[in-house]
């Protein structure tokens, strides 16, 4: 206990005796994290935009004109016992024209002069979230064209395949941003470790003649790195809380419709900044008094 109690101490000291270089490395800690948890909080709000977005896609199947009624209810029960299939809505040639009528308005008297309803009965299918997969979907597409009665099958492929690339290309960067701001943490808490051994060279070399063994004299390096880690991320987490509450609190004043788009990162998330500072920062600690011989 003695032991711990003067490892702690030691690195305390270290801490504050050179607090203006770990001023500096728990500012471009907590600036790194920051930039990297903004990105991530920008992905998840792009992607929760593209998911609000992707529940109103749907699949309209048009049907041959003359179809009976009997295939339009084979047709109904199938794609109501299709899993993928959230929910079914079928449109008649009455009510199509009708909605066709509602649209044109004033110059619906042009659809005066048709002798018969020229527009097929279909179906209007939603599917669900996790189906909106362009080949999943392209493929579902391709089963209902070939079923009998089918005469054609519309949907926006180019527009589900643009919202799915925009959201794995976002997953591809912050997983990218991520392993840079990693190795950057890294990179900055080793070169700081490494001064504030060299500067202290003298005193470790004086503990080795007393017989201290070298874990002796390291240990209050790594508890260093680990603190000055846990700082940086706790700043990190209370910089980027605090710009989602002005955001949310001030901005949402002259932008209500904001709050529909944002959305904040997880509470998990806010405690695991510092964890994740500390953990990047004892691994720069660690290889730092790994390399250095005396």
């Amino acid at each position: 206990m003695k032991i711990l109690r003067y490892f702690l101490q030691t690195a305390l000291h270290s801490i504050w005796h050179e607090k203006w270089i770990n001023f500096l490395t728990i500012l471009s800690i907590s600036i790194g994290l920051s930039i990297f948890c903004a990105f991530v909080m920008i992905t998840l709000n792009m992607d929760s935009v593209l998911k609000r977005l992707s529940k109103s896609f749907g699949m309209v199947v048009y049907l041959e004109y003359d179809v009976s009624k009997e295939r339009e209810e084979m047709l109904k029960q199938n794609f109501q016992k299709d899993t993928d299939i959230l929910e079914v809505t079928y449109i008649s040639k009455e009510q199509a024209l009708r909605e066709v009528q509602q649209t044109l308005g004033p110059n619906a008297l042009i659809l005066d002069n048709l002798k018969k309803n020229p527009l097929p009965s279909s179906f209007e299918l939603k599917l669900k979230s996790d189906s909106l997969k362009p080949s999943l979907v392209n493929q579902k597409a391709a089963h209902i064209k070939q079923m009998s009665g089918v005469d054609e099958v519309q949907y926006g492929e180019k527009w589900l395949a643009s919202l799915h690339t925009i959201s794995k290309t976002m997953k591809i960067a912050a997983i990218v941003f991520g392993c840079s701001i990693f190795i950057a943490i890294t990179f900055i808490t080793y070169n700081t470790i490494k001064i504030f051994f060299y500067r202290r060279k003298e005193e470790m070399e004086t503990f080795t003649l007393l017989g201290a063994t070298q874990n002796f004299t390291r240990l209050p390096f790594l508890i260093e790195g680990f603190f000055i880690g846990t700082l940086g991320g706790v700043i990190s987490a209370l910089t980027i809380f605090g710009v989602y509450s002005f955001t949310t609190l001030k901005i949402v004043e002259f932008l209500p419709s904001i709050r529909l788009i944002i959305t904040s990162l997880p509470l998990q998330a806010y405690l695991l900044i510092p964890a994740a500072g500390a953990v990047m920062s004892f691994i720069g600690s660690f290889i730092a008094v790994g390399k250095i011989r005396y």
